[in-house]
């Protein structure tokens, strides 16, 4: 028998509610997958990862956030605080799970996994700050990471890209 191969809709997250959510939920579809607090320079990023969600969820595509508050204490909120101010703050509608570790032993095995795929500079696999993206093709494989200051709208042509892909 072979293994069953990990992708990304292998696993399970937790919700901010602390239900847990199976990604084979979001199978077929691309998706763009980031590390986010409320408290950085990055922040107002939101606003363009919700303009980006909107503009191509109706052709398969979702953006999942991930809180994390590894990277200078800037996602001190609980997952309830969190996700008022994701909403009140940038009217955000794509789902915002809960609060997690990417780096060290206690890390989710979602991130081991992504960072295993998709290393980042000079082959370093840790997450360097908030608002590191990967981007999931349909197939459930990393197709790219993008560093922080990468915005939302310059990943739009990786994202036209991988929804064309499988159209």
């Amino acid at each position: 028998m072979h293994p069953i191969r990990e992708n990304f809709y292998s696993f399970q997250v937790k919700c901010h509610d602390g239900s847990f959510k199976s990604l084979a939920d979001y199978e077929g579809q691309v998706v763009l997958v980031v590390n986010v607090a409320s408290r950085c320079g990055f922040t107002p990023q939101y606003k363009g990862l919700e303009a980006i969600y909107k503009k191509y969820r109706d052709r398969g595509f979702v953006v999942v956030a991930f809180p994390c508050n590894q990277f200078g204490a800037q996602e001190p909120g609980s997952d309830d605080e969190i996700q008022n101010f994701c909403k009140l703050t940038y009217d955000v509608d794509f789902p915002v799970m809960a609060k997690i570790d990417v780096n060290g032993e206690q890390a989710d095995p979602l991130y081991k996994w992504m960072k295993n795929s998709a290393p980042g500079f000079l082959g370093i696999e840790a997450i360097k700050w908030n608002f590191t993206k990967f981007l999931i093709s349909r197939g459930g494989d990393v197709i790219e990471r993008f560093a922080p200051q990468t915005g939302p709208e310059a990943i739009e042509p990786a994202i036209e890209k991988a929804l064309a892909d499988a159209e």
